[in-house]
Protein backbone atom coordinates (compact mmCIF):
# COMPACT_ATOMS: atom_id res chain seq x y z
CA UNK A 1 0.00 0.00 0.00
CA UNK A 2 2.50 2.29 1.00
CA UNK A 3 4.48 1.54 -2.56
CA UNK A 4 1.48 2.83 -4.13
CA UNK A 5 1.07 5.78 -2.21
CA UNK A 6 4.29 6.75 -3.40
CA UNK A 7 4.78 5.69 -7.04
CA UNK A 8 3.76 8.16 -9.68
CA UNK A 9 2.61 5.46 -11.76
CA UNK A 10 -0.23 4.79 -9.57
CA UNK A 11 -1.69 7.98 -9.39
CA UNK A 12 -1.39 8.44 -12.72
CA UNK A 13 -3.41 5.03 -13.13
CA UNK A 14 -5.68 6.09 -10.37
CA UNK A 15 -6.66 9.51 -12.18
CA UNK A 16 -7.14 7.90 -15.68
CA UNK A 17 -9.17 5.19 -14.60
CA UNK A 18 -11.29 7.46 -12.11
CA UNK A 19 -11.89 10.01 -15.05
CA UNK A 20 -12.87 6.52 -17.24
CA UNK A 21 -15.17 5.61 -14.28
CA UNK A 22 -16.96 8.71 -14.34
CA UNK A 23 -17.67 9.21 -18.00
CA UNK A 24 -18.87 5.53 -17.85
CA UNK A 25 -20.79 6.72 -14.94
CA UNK A 26 -22.99 8.94 -16.95
CA UNK A 27 -25.04 6.72 -18.24
CA UNK A 28 -25.97 5.05 -14.90
CA UNK A 29 -26.99 9.00 -13.62
CA UNK A 30 -29.17 9.30 -16.84
CA UNK A 31 -31.09 6.30 -16.53
CA UNK A 32 -31.59 6.99 -12.79
CA UNK A 33 -32.76 10.41 -13.30
CA UNK A 34 -35.61 9.05 -15.82
CA UNK A 35 -36.55 6.56 -13.36
CA UNK A 36 -36.91 8.45 -10.40
CA UNK A 37 -38.59 11.28 -12.19
CA UNK A 38 -42.11 9.35 -11.94
CA UNK A 39 -42.01 8.37 -8.41
CA UNK A 40 -42.67 11.71 -5.55
CA UNK A 41 -40.26 13.79 -4.64
CA UNK A 42 -39.09 11.62 -0.87
CA UNK A 43 -39.64 8.57 -2.44
CA UNK A 44 -37.24 9.05 -5.37
CA UNK A 45 -34.41 10.93 -3.22
CA UNK A 46 -34.37 7.80 -1.42
CA UNK A 47 -34.32 5.90 -4.50
CA UNK A 48 -31.43 7.39 -6.18
CA UNK A 49 -29.23 6.60 -2.91
CA UNK A 50 -30.68 3.38 -2.90
CA UNK A 51 -29.84 3.21 -6.46
CA UNK A 52 -26.11 4.83 -6.99
CA UNK A 53 -25.45 2.69 -3.44
CA UNK A 54 -26.27 -0.68 -4.50
CA UNK A 55 -23.94 0.87 -8.19
CA UNK A 56 -21.17 0.83 -5.67
CA UNK A 57 -21.90 -2.17 -3.97
CA UNK A 58 -21.81 -3.94 -7.09
CA UNK A 59 -18.57 -2.81 -8.65
CA UNK A 60 -16.84 -3.55 -5.63
CA UNK A 61 -18.11 -7.01 -5.04
CA UNK A 62 -17.07 -7.61 -8.61
CA UNK A 63 -13.46 -6.42 -8.41
CA UNK A 64 -13.37 -9.04 -5.21
CA UNK A 65 -14.64 -11.91 -7.83
CA UNK A 66 -11.91 -11.16 -10.14
CA UNK A 67 -10.85 -14.50 -11.33
CA UNK A 68 -14.61 -14.85 -12.17
CA UNK A 69 -15.08 -11.77 -13.98
CA UNK A 70 -12.16 -12.66 -16.27
CA UNK A 71 -14.05 -15.96 -16.75
CA UNK A 72 -17.11 -13.89 -18.19
CA UNK A 73 -14.97 -12.99 -21.32
CA UNK A 74 -14.55 -16.33 -22.80
CA UNK A 75 -16.96 -17.66 -25.15
CA UNK A 76 -19.97 -20.01 -24.49
CA UNK A 77 -21.30 -20.63 -28.02
CA UNK A 78 -20.89 -19.51 -31.02
CA UNK A 79 -23.39 -18.06 -33.70
CA UNK A 80 -22.93 -17.89 -37.57
CA UNK A 81 -19.53 -17.31 -37.01
CA UNK A 82 -19.15 -15.01 -33.79
CA UNK A 83 -18.43 -16.62 -30.50
CA UNK A 84 -20.74 -15.33 -27.39
CA UNK A 85 -19.28 -14.62 -23.68
CA UNK A 86 -21.69 -14.25 -20.68
CA UNK A 87 -20.77 -10.27 -20.99
CA UNK A 88 -22.06 -9.94 -24.63
CA UNK A 89 -24.76 -11.93 -23.75
CA UNK A 90 -25.31 -9.45 -20.42
CA UNK A 91 -24.70 -6.22 -22.24
CA UNK A 92 -27.24 -7.18 -25.37
CA UNK A 93 -29.81 -8.33 -22.67
CA UNK A 94 -29.20 -4.88 -20.56
CA UNK A 95 -28.52 -2.84 -23.87
CA UNK A 96 -32.51 -4.41 -24.32
CA UNK A 97 -33.44 -3.30 -21.61
CA UNK A 98 -32.69 0.35 -21.78
CA UNK A 99 -34.53 0.18 -25.33
CA UNK A 100 -37.58 -1.22 -24.13
CA UNK A 101 -37.48 0.91 -20.95
CA UNK A 102 -36.84 4.46 -22.68
CA UNK A 103 -39.05 3.39 -25.89
CA UNK A 104 -41.77 2.93 -23.13
CA UNK A 105 -41.40 5.80 -21.34
CA UNK A 106 -41.08 7.63 -24.40
CA UNK A 107 -44.80 6.52 -25.33
CA UNK A 108 -45.71 7.79 -22.11
CA UNK A 109 -44.77 11.40 -22.54
CA UNK A 110 -46.09 11.61 -25.72
CA UNK A 111 -49.22 10.51 -25.07
CA UNK A 112 -49.55 12.53 -21.96
CA UNK A 113 -49.64 9.38 -19.55
CA UNK A 114 -48.95 10.67 -16.42
CA UNK A 115 -48.68 7.65 -14.53
CA UNK A 116 -45.84 6.73 -17.02
CA UNK A 117 -47.26 2.69 -17.86
CA UNK A 118 -46.07 2.21 -14.71
CA UNK A 119 -49.31 -0.14 -13.03
CA UNK A 120 -48.37 0.75 -9.98
CA UNK A 121 -48.42 3.28 -7.43
CA UNK A 122 -47.05 4.33 -3.93
CA UNK A 123 -44.68 1.77 -2.26
CA UNK A 124 -45.23 -0.42 -5.47
CA UNK A 125 -43.76 2.23 -7.63
CA UNK A 126 -40.99 2.67 -5.47
CA UNK A 127 -39.72 -0.90 -5.19
CA UNK A 128 -40.34 -1.43 -9.24
CA UNK A 129 -38.05 1.99 -9.40
CA UNK A 130 -35.40 0.46 -7.54
CA UNK A 131 -36.19 -3.48 -9.25
CA UNK A 132 -34.97 -1.53 -12.91
CA UNK A 133 -32.33 0.70 -11.18
CA UNK A 134 -30.80 -3.05 -10.08
CA UNK A 135 -31.10 -4.20 -13.05
CA UNK A 136 -29.05 -1.42 -14.70
CA UNK A 137 -26.83 -0.83 -12.12
CA UNK A 138 -25.59 -4.74 -13.06
CA UNK A 139 -25.16 -4.47 -16.33
CA UNK A 140 -23.18 -1.01 -16.21
CA UNK A 141 -20.91 -2.34 -13.37
CA UNK A 142 -20.23 -5.38 -15.36
CA UNK A 143 -18.88 -3.31 -18.11
CA UNK A 144 -17.40 -0.63 -15.82
CA UNK A 145 -15.31 -3.23 -13.85
CA UNK A 146 -14.34 -4.79 -17.03
CA UNK A 147 -12.68 -1.63 -18.19
CA UNK A 148 -11.12 -1.25 -14.62
CA UNK A 149 -9.72 -4.84 -14.88
CA UNK A 150 -8.00 -3.90 -18.23
CA UNK A 151 -6.41 -0.70 -17.35
CA UNK A 152 -5.39 -1.31 -13.70
CA UNK A 153 -3.29 -4.21 -12.32
CA UNK A 154 -3.39 -3.17 -8.61
CA UNK A 155 -6.81 -4.10 -6.74
CA UNK A 156 -6.19 -0.91 -4.45
CA UNK A 157 -6.29 1.44 -7.55
CA UNK A 158 -9.65 -0.22 -8.71
CA UNK A 159 -11.45 -0.18 -5.55
CA UNK A 160 -10.08 3.66 -4.82
CA UNK A 161 -11.20 4.98 -8.17
CA UNK A 162 -14.60 3.41 -8.40
CA UNK A 163 -15.42 4.61 -4.59
CA UNK A 164 -14.79 8.13 -5.80
CA UNK A 165 -16.65 7.70 -9.36
CA UNK A 166 -19.37 6.60 -7.08
CA UNK A 167 -19.58 9.75 -4.78
CA UNK A 168 -19.21 12.01 -7.94
CA UNK A 169 -21.99 10.30 -9.38
CA UNK A 170 -24.07 10.39 -6.37
CA UNK A 171 -23.01 14.36 -6.07
CA UNK A 172 -24.37 15.59 -9.69
CA UNK A 173 -27.35 13.09 -9.28
CA UNK A 174 -29.46 15.06 -7.06
CA UNK A 175 -29.50 18.41 -9.23
CA UNK A 176 -29.73 16.21 -12.64
CA UNK A 177 -32.61 14.34 -11.33
CA UNK A 178 -34.35 17.76 -10.73
CA UNK A 179 -33.19 19.13 -13.98
CA UNK A 180 -34.67 16.19 -15.50
CA UNK A 181 -38.29 16.36 -13.66
CA UNK A 182 -38.23 20.50 -14.19
CA UNK A 183 -37.91 20.27 -17.44
CA UNK A 184 -39.72 17.80 -20.20
CA UNK A 185 -37.87 18.80 -23.47
CA UNK A 186 -34.89 17.50 -21.04
CA UNK A 187 -36.56 14.23 -19.98
CA UNK A 188 -36.81 13.61 -23.57
CA UNK A 189 -33.42 14.28 -24.64
CA UNK A 190 -32.17 11.73 -21.60
CA UNK A 191 -34.61 9.23 -22.61
CA UNK A 192 -33.36 9.45 -26.17
CA UNK A 193 -29.78 9.19 -24.94
CA UNK A 194 -31.02 5.78 -22.99
CA UNK A 195 -31.98 4.39 -26.47
CA UNK A 196 -28.45 5.73 -28.13
CA UNK A 197 -26.36 3.93 -25.19
CA UNK A 198 -29.12 0.61 -25.29
CA UNK A 199 -27.90 0.22 -28.91
CA UNK A 200 -24.36 0.96 -28.06
CA UNK A 201 -24.28 -1.99 -25.31
CA UNK A 202 -26.58 -3.94 -28.15
CA UNK A 203 -23.69 -3.97 -30.59
CA UNK A 204 -20.86 -4.32 -28.25
CA UNK A 205 -22.52 -7.59 -27.28
CA UNK A 206 -21.93 -8.89 -30.99
CA UNK A 207 -18.27 -7.59 -31.22
CA UNK A 208 -19.53 -4.50 -33.03
CA UNK A 209 -17.70 -1.69 -30.93
CA UNK A 210 -19.00 1.90 -31.45
CA UNK A 211 -16.50 4.29 -30.24
CA UNK A 212 -17.73 5.80 -26.73
CA UNK A 213 -16.44 8.97 -27.83
CA UNK A 214 -19.00 9.49 -30.58
CA UNK A 215 -22.20 8.75 -28.24
CA UNK A 216 -20.38 10.97 -25.54
CA UNK A 217 -19.98 14.00 -27.93
CA UNK A 218 -23.36 13.78 -29.38
CA UNK A 219 -25.09 13.81 -25.66
CA UNK A 220 -22.64 16.86 -24.40
CA UNK A 221 -23.52 18.78 -27.62
CA UNK A 222 -26.97 17.85 -27.52
CA UNK A 223 -27.09 18.60 -23.60
CA UNK A 224 -25.37 22.03 -24.33
CA UNK A 225 -28.34 22.66 -26.73
CA UNK A 226 -30.93 21.93 -24.18
CA UNK A 227 -29.00 23.85 -21.43
CA UNK A 228 -29.25 27.01 -23.65
CA UNK A 229 -32.99 26.23 -24.97
CA UNK A 230 -34.35 26.15 -20.95
CA UNK A 231 -31.99 29.46 -19.96
CA UNK A 232 -33.45 30.99 -22.72
CA UNK A 233 -36.96 30.30 -21.88
CA UNK A 234 -36.57 31.18 -18.60
CA UNK A 235 -35.22 35.04 -19.56
CA UNK A 236 -38.29 35.11 -21.64
CA UNK A 237 -40.35 34.56 -18.55
CA UNK A 238 -38.30 36.74 -16.64
CA UNK A 239 -38.87 39.38 -19.77
CA UNK A 240 -42.37 38.73 -19.21
CA UNK A 241 -42.83 37.60 -23.12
Amino acid sequence: MMHLLTSPEAWAALLTLTSLEIVLGIDNVIFISVIVSRIPEKQANRARQIGLGLALVFRIILLSALVWLIGLTEPVFTMKGNAFSWRDIILVGGGLFLIAKATHEIHGEVEADEAGGEGASGGNAFFWAIAQIIVIDMVFSLDSIITAIGMAQDIEIMIAAVVIACLIMYISSGPVARFVAEHPTTKMLALAFLVLIGVALVADGFQFHIPRGYIYFAIAFSAAVEFFNVLAKRNRKKAGR
